[in-house]
């Protein structure tokens, strides 16, 4: 598993590298779409709020937006220039002072601008001018750009509450938003078509904004958020209901390669075990005592010859612990009731789905294919695979 996560690592390394430096490089493949491609995605909806952000490259700031909790849209575009729709390429110059803007739509309800203020500060240097990362340039100055004077006081007010705290002068813009245009249509949700591309933006930081709240509104939150979503309260998700049986039990039981993977932490081959390329809808479980942990629904071709998952079905299902073995520092994952042995996670994952792989052994799950769930006692959980 190490060496299919080092070269994931070394290429996204690399893109960084390449893609950082030079931020403003122009993709041949792209070349002639790139003034005939504007974006038309939707940029207005109904009953919502509108805030502009700069943070740098707007590959990562739409994506970490579009996670948050509350974010109804997120548009990539260029903001406060003098020319009048822009090419990436024309923006790329310096000359036609737009910035590299995020369009953030969202509910007021349900999250408020102060609270998308301090996600925005958790991604960008305050104190750089024309550089976020490895991109520089006045396209890469960071800026607020509100839409009226409420938001405009509220953006004031923020950034002086930052500054009282600080004796380094932030340099964020906080001005009306003059002018906003999408971008070209490639820029457009990047990072999801994307999984592996640049990114100034750090993996745990979408991991974070995915899971935020905005605690100040949190009645509203409740409110407009569908019950099921809360699926650590599902029956089949109760803990009192598996228990793992004793070594010897599971010996008898489970085929040598499952019992070695399973208690003592063996991994099996890449690209010969069961469940690495199967695309059946359905449910895995633990082997050992039944307990769910992994929908197909967050399944993905890591290409690294294990089952991947974006994430567990509820985080309580699984520990992690520190495994040191082999000369490595990795995360080991282990079921919850059975406190077996399932796999790794690692921060090498599509980052709009969070940042995260847990690459797991076949050997230590049971698969129950969607048509069967009903007889086998995980009915109330189909609801999550649609």
């Amino acid at each position: 598993m190490m060496k299919v996560w080092k070269k994931s690592w070394m290429f996204f390394f690399i893109s960084s590298i390449l893609f950082g430096a030079f931020g403003c490089i122009e993709e041949e493949s792209m070349e002639g779409q790139i003034n005939s491609e504007k974006n038309n995605k939707v940029v207005a909806h109904a009953a919502s709020s509108q805030v502009y952000l700069a943070g740098g490259c707007f590959w990562g700031v739409e994506q970490y937006f579009a996670l948050v909790p509350g974010v109804l849209d997120a548009v990539s575009g260029y903001s406060q220039g003098t020319v009048e729709n822009p090419s990436y390429q024309e923006v790329c110059t310096g000359t036609t002072g737009h910035t590299e803007t995020v369009q953030v739509i969202y509910d007021s309800s349900v999250v408020s601008l102060n609270h998308l203020l301090n996600l925005y500060f958790d991604i960008i240097d305050p104190y750089s001018i024309n550089q976020q990362g490895n991109d520089r340039g006045p396209q890469y100055r960071t800026g607020i750009y509100y839409t009226n004077e409420a938001d405009g006081q509220i953006a004031q007010n923020f950034i002086a509450e930052k500054q009282a705290a600080t004796d380094r002068k932030i340099v964020v813009e906080v001005e009306p938003v003059r002018n906003f245009f999408p971008a070209e249509s490639y820029h457009q949700d990047y990072l999801e078509k994307n999984p592996f591309g640049y990114c100034h933006i750090s993996r745990d930081k979408f991991r974070k904004a995915a899971s935020s709240v905005d605690r100040s509104l949190l009645p509203n939150l409740t409110e407009t958020t569908d019950a099921s979503e809360d699926v650590s309260q599902l029956p089949s998700l109760e803990q009192e209901r598996y228990s793992r049986p004793s070594n010897e039990v599971l010996q008898e039981r489970l085929s040598p390669l499952q019992y070695e993977v399973t208690v003592n932490a063996a991994t099996e081959r890449p690209f010969f075990n069961e469940f690495w390329d199967n695309h059946e809808e359905g449910l895995y479980v633990d082997i050992a005592t039944g307990e769910p942990l992994f929908l197909s629904t967050d399944k993905f071709d890591s290409g690294c010859g294990w089952p991947s998952f974006t994430k567990p079905i509820a985080t309580e299902l699984v520990t992690e612990l520190v495994d040191r073995s082999h000369g490595m520092v990795r995360t080991e994952v282990r079921s919850r009731s059975g406190d077996i042995h399932l796999g790794h996670v690692f921060d090498d994952g599509p980052i709009a789905a969070g940042g995260l792989r847990y690459c797991i052994n076949s050997a230590s799950l049971q698969f129950i294919p969607k048509s069967q769930m009903e007889a086998a006692g995980y009915g109330d959980l189909i609801p999550l695979l649609n």
